[in-house]
C-alpha cells in the first residue's frame, strides 16, 4: 500500500511537470522570430502578405495566442499533438517513426556507457586503494578527463574519418544501407553496422561520468567499518567488492543514470544530425529549422514524458538496490 501511494504521488507530480513544460514551451516557441506562414511563403517565392495572411488563417496562428494554447491543450489530452506544417502529416504519426531509431540508440549507448563506466571506475578504485598499481588508476582516470573534455561533435568526425574514410570498416551515415533492401538477419547485422560509430561517440561522453562517480563513491564506502569487519571475518576479497562495496557505491550512479537516459532522449540532436541517424534528435534539428511549431511542442512533449517515466523508474530502482530505503523515498529502518 505504501508503495502504491508513493507511485500515485509521483504520477501525479509528473502530469504537473508534465503541463507545466508543455506550457512554457508554447509561450517560448511562440517569442522566437518568424512564423511557419512567413517559412513557408518564403519558400514558396510568394511574400504577398495576403498569402501569407490566408497561411496564418489555415495554421490558427491568427487566433489569440491563449486561445491558440487552449486548443493546443485539449488536442493534447485526445492524444491530437496537432499537424505538422512541413511535412503534412499529424505531428505523432511522426514522431511515433522516428522514436524506434532514437530509442535503439539511447539504449546502446546506455549500456555501453554504464557498463564500461562502472566496470573502469571499479578497476581504477581497486588499484588507487591496493596502492600496488596506481599507475593503473592514473591511466583510467586520465581517459575518462580526456573524454570528457573532448567536444562530442569532433569525435564523432574524427571516428568517420577514421574508421569510416581511412579504414573503411563502419558506415558513416544513416540507419541501414541505402537501396539494400535486405531483411531478417542480414537486415539487423546492417543496422547494428551503422549503429557502432553513434554508440561509441554518444557513449564515451557519459562513460566518462561513470567512471568518475563510481571510482569516487566506491572509495568513500571501501573505508567504512562494515567493509573492514568482512575483512577481519575473512569473506574473499571479491565478495567484498561485489557485495559490499560495489552495491552500496551503487546508488549515486543510478542516481545519474536516471538523469542522463533523459538527456539522452532529446540531446542527442548533435550525434543524430552528424551521423544522419533518423530520429527524433535529427527531427527536432529540422522542425526547428522550418519553425514547425506542432512538431517542436509534440517533440518537446514527448521527450519530457520520457525524462519523468526515467527518473520514476530509478525512483524504483533505489529501493531495488538498497531495501534501507522505504517506498516513501525516505530512509527505512535497517
Amino acid at each position: 500500500m505504501k508503495f502504491l501511494l508513493f507511485l500515485a504521488s509521483r504520477l501525479s507530480k509528473a502530469i504537473f511537470v508534465i503541463l507545466g513544460v508543455v506550457v512554457v514551451n508554447f509561450f517560448l516557441i511562440r517569442l522566437a522570430p518568424g512564423d511557419p506562414a512567413a517559412v513557408l511563403a518564403g519558400q514558396a517565392g510568394a511574400s504577398d502578405p495576403t498569402y501569407v495572411a490566408r497561411l496564418r488563417e489555415s495554421f490558427g496562428l491568427d487566433e489569440p495566442v491563449l486561445t491558440q494554447l487552449f486548443l493546443y491543450l485539449k488536442g493534447v489530452v485526445q492524444l491530437d499533438f496537432g499537424f505538422s506544417y512541413r511535412n503534412h502529416v499529424p505531428v505523432l504519426d511522426l514522431i511515433l517513426e522516428r522514436l524506434p531509431a532514437t530509442f535503439l540508440l539511447m539504449i546502446c549507448a546506455f549500456l555501453f556507457s554504464i557498463t564500461l563506466g562502472v566496470l573502469l571506475g571499479v578497476v581504477a578504485a581497486k588499484a588507487r586503494y591496493s596502492n600496488k598499481r596506481r599507475w593503473l588508476d592514473s591511466t583510467v582516470m586520465t581517459g575518462a578527463l580526456i573524454l570528457y573534455a573532448t567536444p562530442l561533435f569532433w569525435l564523432s568526425l574524427m571516428g568517420i574519418l577514421l574508421f569510416s574514410v581511412l579504414l573503411g570498416w563502419l558506415p558513416a551515415f544513416g540507419m541501414e544501407s541505402v537501396g539494400s533492401n535486405l531483411t531478417g538477419l542480414a537486415r539487423a547485422q546492417d543496422i547494428a553496422m551503422h549503429l557502432i560509430l553513434p554508440t561509441v561517440t554518444l557513449g564515451c561522453f557519459f562513460m566518462a561520468f561513470y567512471v568518475r562517480l563510481t571510482r569516487a563513491s566506491m572509495l568513500e564506502v571501501i573505508g567504512m567499518d562494515f567493509v573492514k569487519t568482512a575483512r577481519a571475518k575473512g569473506v574473499p576479497p571479491g565478495s567484498i567488492i561485489r557485495i559490499h562495496v560495489l552495491r552500496n557505491a551503487l546508488l549515486p550512479v543510478i542516481t545519474f543514470a536516471g538523469i542522463q537516459l533523459g538527456q539522452m532522449a532529446g540531446g542527442a540532436v548533435l550525434t543524430e544530425t552528424v551521423f544522419a541517424w533518423p530520429g527524433i534528435g535529427r527531427l527536432m534539428f529540422d522542425a526547428l529549422l522550418q519553425r514547425d511549431y506542432q512538431l517542436l511542442l509534440g517533440i518537446f512533449l514527448v521527450t519530457s514524458t520520457m525524462v519523468v517515466v526515467f527518473n520514476l523508474l530509478t525512483d524504483i530502482t533505489y529501493r531495488l538496490v538498497d531495501p534501507r530505503i522505504s517506498a516513501g523515498g525516505e530512509p527505512g529502518a535497517a
